[in-house]
């Protein structure tokens, strides 16, 4: 049962800082004026809200269930997003992408911390490490992004 609680507990953190992600993505999508800029953010939050979807489901066969759908408050994760939201009020690309790259960052760090204990994971592990990859890709194409506007 203890594990089980684990478990939960892990997912529950992801699908609060993936929402907390596809938050962020919407806000800088709606924020930004470049329309490259806005069908990159509006992919990512769309990946985002995929990811919460089977997170969710798994969440569910351990018997745990989330209502979180608006992102969640989890110390430096949340406050790495919490930066997107106020870089937004900048309007400045270069702002609004060195943002979002610190929330990805946050976002690994958390999946990191989750796949270090494999084998409590193991029934979802190809998902988490999928899901992880996927944020990695996503933090590769920001950083070149806000390379090429500094």
């Amino acid at each position: 049962m203890e594990i089980n609680n684990k478990i939960i507990g892990d997912l529950k953190g992801l699908i609060s800082i993936v929402n907390d992600g596809k938050e962020g993505y919407e806000s800088a999508a709606e924020t930004t004026e470049n329309l490259e800029l806005k069908a990159v953010f509006l992919k990512y939050a769309a990946e985002r809200k995929a990811y919460e979807l089977e997170l969710k489901a798994h969440l569910a066969s351990h018997g745990g269930e989330s209502d979180n759908s608006d992102g969640g408050i989890l110390g430096s994760l949340h406050r790495a997003w919490i930066e997107v939201k106020e870089a937004l009020s900048s309007k400045e690309d270069a702002a609004v992408l060195g943002a979002v790259e610190t929330g990805e960052k946050a976002a690994i760090e958390k999946y990191d911390a989750v796949l270090k204990d494999p084998s409590t994971h193991a029934d979802h592990i190809d998902l988490l490490t999928r899901q992880r990859d996927g944020i990695q890709g996503a933090l590769t194409e920001i950083t070149a992004l806000k390379g090429s506007r500094s």
